[in-house]
């Protein structure tokens, strides 16, 4: 029989994290195998620059791959292509893409800041991605320059044991949906974790500082640092390397509040379910329409072509457009309870919703107090026999004029189709915007890949940890 200490959560945690940390972690023969790519990568991107006359100063792999903090199910080779800084940007994306794309013939080309390849290298995924061979990582000249130098702060730092911390830190993040900063996810980076892990020296240590913060928080890496950060901004840690920077400037308030409740439940409570990772919840429209029927409310949507964009640039204006639909419903009387958006790979959708699809017929207008310059045009509006008036006009107990018009139309679908014009979309989602383009009520929306997830995100919220099933 086990006895109190054996059963406290601190002996169940040194037990799960145990048993955690070889399951992620990759075996010898795959670091060994890593560890010949990235050399044989270097040297064939170095000669094949040479045999083409491209102007590369050096290549670099950086990243996880290179310190042997990836998961064992999640590595990608990150390749960073680094040219003159003085080279125009694009003859940098010229000579990057006709680089990358001699090591890799048969690459995908994917976009972010600038183009980059995608391809396949002694069996592994890998990102070859150009950039500037800065000497001054406070002055980069694209997103990727500070990269070689992170690698080189870590590398230098870094121990066997604190890889592992690494490595179980970022599975937890993971299990909670957090871990990555794209904007889809709005979580931590692999960076932002590591030095994390650096400060503290293991998961629990970072935890147990964590339940008890409240935002915002400001962690030090480097004495007098200030790093440029605006104000709903929850947690600042500069970068050591360009102390002026926040390493989580990504991170969401939703994502930072996770992370505190998650913090003191698995200190309290240790379960595996903490290291699983998160499959985030999905609801087809069938099971969304009976979820609905019992919260007695209404979902309207809208559904668009996807515009030729990347995540990092589509997620953010779908969720500009999400929450100023919802706020467009606000201000036409609708009880708003929530909104969601998601994108597939042909169309997106946003959805809305509210207390009920029909706003009554009576509704309140204010006028002004008897005796302002505008009673006498307020009366003669509203008094005249061909006005829709329900009931008035009549003086509030403020000592206001008011009326109850008659409103002709009371659909949400209708009336948010009416005011699209005016919400605010962002600018590529604004383009798609025309005729034939309406709300529609969920029973009418078409079928798409990203429905069942915006309607997972809508109507299927939960703790990560205590969602259903796990």
């Amino acid at each position: 029989m086990d006895g109190p200490e054996e059963r406290s959560p601190a002996a169940t945690r040194e037990r799960l994290e145990s048993e955690v940390r070889r399951r992620i972690a990759p075996s010898p023969e795959t670091l060994e195998r890593v560890a010949r790519a990235r050399a044989e990568l270097v040297a064939t991107a170095t000669a094949e620059a040479a045999r083409q006359s491209i102007p590369l100063v050096r290549a670099v792999v950086a990243g996880s791959a290179a310190r042997g903090t990836f998961l064992s199910d999640r590595l990608d080779i990150d390749l960073f292509l680094l040219f003159p800084p003085g080279l125009a940007r694009p003859e940098l994306e010229r000579h990057g893409l006709r680089l990358a794309g001699a090591l890799f013939p048969e690459a995908e080309t994917r976009y972010a800041e600038h183009p980059y390849l995608r391809g396949r290298f002694g069996g592994f995924p890998v990102d070859a991605v150009p950039g500037y061979a800065v000497t001054d990582p406070s002055r980069p000249q694209s997103a990727v320059d500070r990269t070689p130098f992170h690698h080189q702060y870590l590398i230098e730092r870094l121990t066997p044991e604190l890889i592992e911390e690494v490595r179980l830190t970022k599975q937890f993040l993971r299990s909670l949906g957090i871990y990555g900063s794209e904007s889809r996810t709005q979580g931590f980076s692999g960076y932002a974790v590591e030095l994390l892990v650096l400060r503290w020296g293991s998961l629990d240590r970072f935890l147990d500082a964590a339940r008890s913060w409240q935002a915002p928080v400001r962690l030090v890496v480097t004495p007098g640092a200030t790093p440029r950060v605006p104000e709903e901004v929850p947690l600042i840690m500069d970068d050591p390397v360009d102390p002026g920077r926040n390493v989580t400037s990504a991170l969401s308030r939703r994502s930072f509040a996770t992370l505190l409740l998650a913090a003191g439940a698995y200190l309290s409570d240790p379960r595996p379910v903490f290291f699983e990772p998160r499959v985030p919840p999905r609801l087809d429209r069938s099971s969304a329409l009976d979820r609905l029927r019992v919260r007695g409310t209404h979902v309207a949507g809208l559904e668009l072509p996807r515009p030729p964009l990347v995540d990092d640039i589509l997620y953010p204006q779908l969720a500009k457009a999400a929450r100023a639909t919802a706020e467009e419903a606000r201000r036409l009387g609708f009880s708003v309870l929530g909104s969601a958006s998601a994108a597939g790979p042909r169309s997106v959708t946003w959805l809305v919703e509210v207390a009920s699809r029909q706003l009554p017929h009576a509704q309140p207008r204010d006028g002004p107090p008897p005796g302002a310059g505008r009673s006498e045009s307020f009366l003669e509006k509203w008094g005249d026999p061909s006005a829709p008036v329900l009931q008035g006009p009549f003086v509030t107990e403020e000592g206001r004029l008011a009326v109850e018009s008659r409103r002709e139309e009371g659909r949400i679908e209708p009336l948010l189709t009416a005011l699209l014009p005016q919400i605010s979309l962002g600018r590529d989602l604004a383009r798609l915007k025309g005729p034939g383009v309406a709300f529609l009520p969920l029973e009418e929306l078409p079928e798409a890949e990203e429905l069942p997830i915006a309607l997972g995100e809508l109507l299927a919220k939960s703790l990560p940890w205590r969602a259903p099933g796990r």
